[in-house]
């Protein structure tokens, strides 16, 4: 899906780490949320209460997700899931562009 319509966007900035992670969200009108965002390079590790899917638009970086010792690479046009109540690592190589999507339970 290139584009969304008929949504609502939060006006304020999801800010991360002293602004080397930002996103927007995006309400659907049946209740679903997304957020779409800007990694710049670096390290973090993120938190969620939801289960995600984290797609990358453009960009690479490196995913270490729980319960696992293995670093794995994802690339534009890949994309990963990141289980409820958990807590994950990346290592973004590259300044990549990510569409988040929030599964709620």
């Amino acid at each position: 899906m290139d584009k969304f319509e008929k949504v609502t966007i939060v006006k304020k900035a999801n800010i991360y780490f002293d602004g080397k992670v930002t996103s927007r969200t995006v309400l659907f009108e049946n209740g679903e949320k997304k957020t779409l965002g800007i990694m710049l390079p670096g390290e973090y590790e993120f938190g969620t209460s939801n289960k995600e899917i984290m797609e990358i638009i453009q960009g690479k970086l490196e995913v270490k997700l729980p319960g696992s010792n293995n670093w794995r690479t994802f690339t534009s046009g890949e994309s990963f899931e990141v289980s409820a109540d958990s807590k994950f690592n990346l290592i973004v190589n590259e300044t990549t562009d990510y569409c988040c999507s929030y599964i709620e339970r």
